[in-house]
């Protein structure tokens, strides 16, 4: 399958938020933690949107015919749909974009949590592997370097089978605003400053927000997570973060 077929597919199971006017906008692609979409994901699309972005919470479950149990119990804990595997959706959507006359496509904005910052850093890190890796014939870095502008990751992901901290980003890269959560119980803290400080080392302008008292899935009111917390000041806190983030690359 090429970027543009999966594109179409994985926009089938997405929402689209758009800003008043006919466009083109520039585009925040938004990519959901493990469990799938959860409402707060919105929050962050309309704050794009407040932003004057456009903004996709792309649906990774259901193109692949996956429920909410079933990410619980298998995206969840790694058996299925890794984040190098669903980086095929990061060009995918790239992809899809390009099709759409409200959309200006080559000012893109990949924003990612858990698991989908997982998803964004990989399609990064896998360079020229990407077809074999992903699936799609025509995944490249090329569509990655002439189109994304920045990229924001929410407690990312970042051990072991993840490729950041060994490869590093190939190609030229954008800017990276992120967020660690200091008593993240889920993926912690360390993984991630550790990938993230790889790309500061490689040369890349990477922003870190270090969280000392936020749990993984502060931001989400709905998390099921018993190791959650939900800080409604944390998230008004990211929300305005990523607002930053829009404009420094508006």
């Amino acid at each position: 399958m090429d970027s543009a077929a999966w594109g179409n597919e994985v926009a089938k199971h997405s929402r689209v938020f758009k800003p008043a006017g006919l466009g083109p906008f520039p585009v925040a692609l938004i990519f959901h933690g493990c469990g799938g979409k959860t409402p707060f994901l919105e929050d962050y699309a309309r704050t794009a949107v407040a932003a004057g972005w456009a903004a996709v919470v792309v649906d990774s479950l259901k193109p692949r015919g996956l429920t909410l149990l079933d990410a619980k119990l298998t995206v969840c804990t790694g058996l299925r749909v890794r984040g190098s595997r669903r980086a095929a959706d990061v060009f995918a959507m790239l992809a899809w974009l390009e099709g759409q006359a409200w959309a200006d496509a080559s000012q893109v904005f990949l924003a990612g949590w858990s698991h989908g910052g997982w998803t964004i850093m990989d399609a990064y890190a896998m360079g020229p592997r990407a077809p074999l890796i992903t699936g799609l014939a025509d995944a490249a870095p090329e569509r990655l370097s002439k189109a994304v502008k920045g990229t924001l990751l929410v407690y990312p992901f970042a051990g072991y089978p993840s490729l950041t901290t060994r490869h590093g980003w190939s190609g030229a890269a954008p800017p990276v605003w992120s967020v660690v959560a200091g008593k993240d119980q889920v993926v912690g803290w360390k993984a991630p400053k550790l990938a993230l400080d790889r790309l500061v080392r490689d040369g890349l302008t990477v922003d870190q927000m270090f969280l000392a008292d936020a749990t993984h899935a502060f931001d989400d009111n709905k998390a099921n997570d018993p190791r959650a917390r939900y800080r409604p000041d944390l998230f008004e806190t990211v929300r305005t973060y990523f607002s930053g983030a829009l404009a420094a690359c508006g």
